[in-house]
């Protein structure tokens, strides 16, 4: 995992070397599915799709991407937008949208503040963050990606009275994250009972750092915020 504070990257872009396949995949096939940030993104992010979409999602640091695939097959009207700068995650994901020929889907595998940056006002539906590195050292917090400037980013790109999700299974991380959404004029927590942040959302697949969460005793918590 890779987070980002301030302009810099903390930890690293590439495990394990990739199969011969998936490094031809990577060099033939993400050029088409990535997003040009060198250019100026269309006024409507519905034509960045070749499908046919009414809506448009993002995930920041998909990881396996277990979430994302699982809900562009699920929901083909939905435009997702994955964020991932680990190679061998994205690679992973490249291999799957082109074998299974997905068209609602677009990549990007940079830092997700320079898409945050690109990205239109209020053009997201729906944007995602599922366990994130939590950096569960206290003098490491400041590397977590939640904070007041990304904050505010997200809040610029996703549309009044849309949601931004967050999950986590680290207690620090999940405190830490409500209290600066509770501080952020711009975001409103939506819970009203236990069941509403200790219960993944609808059509929930799980993912692989779940699992292992869930393995080693740790239980995920999933927080929705409304941006006002």
């Amino acid at each position: 995992m890779i987070d980002r504070y301030e302009g810099s990257f903390y930890g690293r872009r590439k495990g394990k070397p990739l199969s011969p396949r998936r490094e031809a995949l990577m060099e033939n096939e993400l050029p088409r599915l990535g997003l040009n940030l060198d250019a100026p993104p269309p006024a409507d992010l519905k034509d960045l799709f070749s499908a046919d979409v009414d809506t448009i999602c993002l995930e920041v640091g998909f990881g396996g991407g277990e979430h994302l695939l699982h809900r562009a097959r699920t929901e083909p009207r939905t435009g997702f937008i994955g964020v991932e700068p680990f190679v061998g995650s994205m690679a992973k994901v490249v291999t799957a949208v082109s074998e299974e020929e997905f068209a609602n889907i677009r990549l990007y595998d940079d830092d997700a503040i320079n898409l945050l940056d690109w990205l239109p006002p209020a053009s997201i539906d729906l944007a995602y963050q599922l366990y994130p590195d939590p950096w569960p050292k206290k003098r490491h917090w400041k590397r977590r990606f939640i904070n007041e400037q990304n904050l505010t980013r997200y809040a610029r790109v996703i549309r009044p009275g849309c949601e931004f999700r967050f999950a986590s299974d680290i207690d620090t991380y999940v405190d830490w994250t409500l209290r600066h959404c509770h501080e952020h004029p711009d975001f409103e927590w939506t819970a009203q009972t236990a069941s509403d942040w200790k219960t993944p959302w609808a059509g929930w697949p799980g993912t692989r750092y779940e699992a292992k969460a869930i393995r080693e005793g740790r239980i995920g918590r999933y927080l929705t915020f409304k941006r006002r």
